[in-house]
């Protein structure tokens, strides 16, 4: 049977840095099966550069100058679905990695990954798949296995008792039933709930627990 020739996958790169944009062009260019569409410093001259298509992937860094790579994933998902966009960063945490995921991206790497490591996610994802650097996989596994409001009473620097007492006020605990579940006097119960008010900046148990079922309902897991 004879060998049948594919296009090669034809890369967009959008990276302010001029010199990682043309070392990344570089390593592309020097695999088989791929090449470089094209390569940008912001997001608004590659998103008119791509306006009626083009690449099959598109590198994008997050930071950049003007639109950030988070809203021009948005673009490109919006405009072309059918573009795999790989997040290309320095950016590890997880928020970051969360808003880019939810933006459409498909892969996730730091820009410390080896050339075979982006040729390979390029690759990947054509192929259905999500590449992810193994720093940025492992950060999204634990995210998803950390209770949601740990990370909820964390964004409000809340105190483990605090968190304690104010998950009772949101199943609509009384403060003595509230006490008596922790062990603790009423008195002590309104001093937590004196502080929990301040923390999160409102002013009654029901706009604490409004506060806080609304900050687990936000949490990119709980999604």
């Amino acid at each position: 049977m004879p060998a049948v020739n594919r296009e090669p996958i034809k890369v967009a790169v959008i990276e302010d840095t001029p010199a990682l944009g043309k070392l990344v062009q570089k390593i592309v260019d020097s695999m088989d099966g791929i090449q470089t569409f094209g390569v940008w410093e912001n997001a608004e001259d590659g998103l008119k550069a791509i306006e009626n298509g083009g690449p099959d992937v598109v590198l994008m860094d997050i930071s950049l100058p003007g639109m950030d790579g988070i809203e021009a994933t948005v673009c490109v998902k919006e405009k072309h679905p059918e573009m795999d966009v790989i997040m290309l960063t320095v950016h590890d945490d997880n928020q970051r990695i969360f808003d880019a995921l939810q933006a459409g991206a498909s892969g996730y790497l730091l820009k410390n990954a080896s050339p075979d490591d982006l040729c390979r996610a390029i690759f990947e994802v054509r192929a259905g798949g999500a590449p992810m650097s193994a720093e940025i996989a492992r950060l999204v596994v634990e995210a998803f296995h950390r209770p949601a409001g740990n990370e909820a009473s964390q964004a409000f620097n809340l105190s483990k008792r605090e968190t304690e007492i104010v998950q009772l006020v949101a199943k609509g605990l009384a403060n003595k039933e509230i006490a008596a579940d922790l062990s603790i006097s009423v008195e002590t119960v309104r001093v937590h709930l004196k502080h929990i008010y301040e923390k999160l900046h409102v002013r009654s148990r029901t706009e604490a627990a409004m506060k806080y079922r609304d900050s687990l309902e936000r949490a990119p897991w709980s999604k």
